[in-house]
């Protein structure tokens, strides 16, 4: 009985001796752990910078405009009839007075013809009647019947060729046809579409502003057009039409600019973002619009500044500013305050930053900010 007892004993303190050499190994290493924590400096993270630059903007006026055609009509016959001929291919560009459609007139015509040789008759007869009447051999009332007879007739041939006139339908302008909306043998109506017809260079681009920009407004004021459909694509023309009243709904006014529009790109009813520009010029300090963080309780940026690590290195660290923005053009913010020119801030990687942070600045690979960036295919 009492060696099973020491046995038990020799065994308990067997299981004590080693739990306490796994603690006190457990414990080295969280003490080893702790002193290489404290001496850990974490490594540096890599972001691109730019440098916050002092330069001067041209005032602009930006508004989102539709584009109208200098003029623009939906052709149609005045008179019915059925289509005879069609002369023109859709899409193409017309000259002003060119024969579009033609409709059938043959009955106008033989009818012209019966008219022409009554109106021949009349005239002989006046003839006949006048030399008459100079030999007194009738009567005054004969001879006024024979004007009115002719009068009556010559009427009658300018109405039918009036009306023959209107069979055929011509460009009442220079321009570009759309896609025809008859076709051969139809029977039209008065005012059946054919075709619309639009003159588009230059072309009128239409757009609000509000009425505070009256004050600097004129007539000749340069404007710059774009447009989604041709991204690399920009226009320049003027103010040309300041509409004389505001809308008392808006509070804006609607203007109109004047846009050369050669190569035809420019369609009415087309989206487009009008810039108008004044002479004057402001100067603004910019930076890239990634550097900003913005967020509900204000908008900030990481500014590099080097300083002197523990070993007496310099190394850069970042310090989170917080900055006011104005406005943006293209990749570019203007900033109102916050920020001095020359000093250089995170451009991208600034998420993952946090305050006092040393950085490792490479710009080999950083995106290039521009003014009037144009995107690529690539």
């Amino acid at each position: 009985m009492k060696s099973k007892t020491k046995q038990r004993i020799a065994v308990l303190f067997a299981l004590l001796a080693v739990t306490g050499i796994l603690v006190g190994i457990k414990a080295g290493q969280i003490v080893t752990m702790v002193k290489a924590s404290e001496s850990f400096v974490p490594p540096p993270e890599a972001v691109t910078s730019a440098r916050v630059e002092s330069t001067e903007w041209q005032t602009t006026r930006a508004a989102i405009g539709s584009l109208v055609a200098v003029r623009g009509v939906t052709l149609g016959a005045e008179v019915p009839g059925i289509v005879r001929e069609i002369s023109f291919e859709s899409g193409s560009s017309v000259k002003r007075g060119t024969s579009l459609v033609k409709l059938d007139s043959s009955a106008e015509e033989a009818e012209l013809e019966a008219a022409s040789a009554d109106a021949s008759l009349a005239r002989l007869t006046l003839e006949r009647t006048k030399k008459l009447r100079e030999k007194q051999a009738n009567a005054a009332a004969d001879l006024d019947s024979a004007e009115a007879r002719a009068a009556q007739t010559s009427a009658t041939v300018a109405n039918l060729k009036a009306v023959i006139a209107k069979k055929t339908v011509r460009a009442p302008f220079d321009g570009r046809i759309s896609i025809r909306q008859v076709e051969l043998g139809q029977i039209l109506s008065p005012g059946t579409p054919i075709a619309s017809l639009q003159t588009v260079d230059p072309i009128y681009a239409d757009f609000w502003l509000p009425q505070q920009a009256l004050a600097e407004l004129r007539r000749g004021q340069p404007s710059r057009l774009r447009t989604d459909a041709f991204p690399a694509g920009e226009w320049d023309g003027q103010v040309t039409v300041i509409n004389p009243e505001v809308d008392p709904t808006t509070r804006n006014v609607r203007v109109r600019a004047t846009f050369p529009n050669r190569d035809g790109r420019l369609v009415p009813g087309m989206f487009a973002n009008v810039e108008v520009l004044s002479e004057e010029k402001r100067p603004v300090l910019i930076i890239p619009a990634t550097s900003v963080l913005f967020a509900p309780y204000g908008d900030t940026v990481f500014v590099i500044v080097d300083k002197p690590d523990a070993a007496g290195k310099m190394t850069s660290v970042v310090h989170q500013q917080f900055v006011r923005v104005g406005e943006r053009r293209g990749d570019l913010v203007a900033v109102i305050s916050g920020l001095e020119a020359g000093q250089s801030v995170v451009s991208t990687g600034g998420f993952k930053l946090r305050n006092g942070q040393r950085v490792a600045v490479n710009n080999t690979l950083a995106p290039k900010a521009e003014l009037t960036p144009k995107p690529t295919e690539d």
